[in-house]
């Protein structure tokens, strides 16, 4: 008896260690083990199409089915995430309108994945209610910060110009953002060139007002850019990319209460700020179009004049196509 029963053991742990090799085997086709994954490294900044992406979650869900595991890493500022992209830290990078114009000045090879849409009336210059500041020919004189090689110093700069003054006329502090939130709430400044949330929260709770925005003077648009050599041999990769970026951008426009929700939430502000940022703004992603090259040829250009780069580009150049 004692024999049967040991047989019966044996056949019994043969027979679970088959099912478990099935299992495993039918786990690593269908939900891609972790070690089939190819990993796509992807940097953002707070808020952008990138973090909604990452904080919904089905991004990540989506490029796994296709072979793709999604590390996702945090900048804060175009300039620093252009940096990691020429280092080889990120493949991929969503910045703003600036940074990829000093980068291609400064010989970084680098590839227009895609764009979104227009940010302006989030970005801009802001200033304290009662500072007796009320267009920007009042900034004459003034300390003003910005970020600069980010969209900051073009809306700055587009903005004095437009107005007839030159950055000669001003005082222009270069910080980072959180430091220009400092020094502006303690009135170490008079002015401040950012963009949302940043400009969200100056307003909700720094007693700001949006002295101009970015309307008519910068779009402010995001970005999608990678290497020229890592987009010329990931092409699949850019177009899942794009496409379930979209997925989650289209989301977010139909369910703004729900974004409020989760943006919220995952960047530890309050509802009143989120609510003002996104309700000023539509959300997509999507391929590059010649008049969006156009736009980011009057930022090379101007900023070509005033010195800023020392090298004339062209921007569509490097537009993935």
């Amino acid at each position: 008896m004692k024999k049967k029963n040991s047989w019966k053991k044996v056949f019994l742990t043969i027979f679970v260690v088959f099912w478990i090799g099935v299992a495993f085997y039918g786990f690593r086709q269908v939900g891609g083990g972790s070690s089939d994954l190819k990993t796509v490294t992807i940097g953002y900044q707070k808020a952008d199409p990138i973090d909604i992406a990452k904080t919904r979650g089905e991004f990540a869900k989506k490029m796994k089915t296709k072979g793709y595991k999604v590390v996702f890493k945090e900048f804060q500022d175009g300039s620093a995430l252009l940096q990691a992209l020429k280092s080889g830290s990120i493949d991929y990078a969503r910045t703003g309108d600036t940074p990829p114009v000093t980068a291609q000045a400064n010989g970084t090879k680098l590839t227009y994945i895609a764009a979104g849409t227009s940010k302006a009336n989030g970005s801009g210059i802001v200033v304290g209610k009662s500072a007796g500041i009320n267009s920007v020919s009042d900034l004459k004189g003034k300390k003003i910060a910005y970020t600069k090689n980010t969209s900051s110093e073009y809306l700055l700069r587009s903005a004095l110009k437009k107005a007839g003054l030159s950055t000669s006329d001003v005082t222009m502090v270069n910080m980072d953002q959180s430091s220009a939130s400092v020094a502006f709430s303690k009135g170490k400044v008079d002015a401040w060139v950012t963009w949302d949330p940043y400009t969200a929260q100056a307003q909700v709770k720094q007693n700001a007002k949006l002295l101009v925005s970015g309307k008519g003077i910068s779009n402010n648009r995001d970005f999608i850019l990678s290497t020229s050599s890592y987009a010329k041999n990931n092409q699949e990769v850019s177009k899942y990319l794009i496409k379930y970026l979209n997925d989650d951008m289209q989301w977010a426009q139909n369910h703004h209460t729900k974004l409020v929700t989760m943006l919220s939430k995952s960047l530890k502000l309050s509802k009143s700020v989120v609510t003002k940022m996104v309700n000023r703004r539509t959300y997509a992603i999507h391929s590059m179009s010649t008049s969006i090259v156009k736009e980011q040829q009057k930022i090379a250009d101007l900023f070509y004049e005033e010195g800023v780069i020392t090298k004339k580009i062209k921007v569509s150049d490097d537009v993935d196509n």
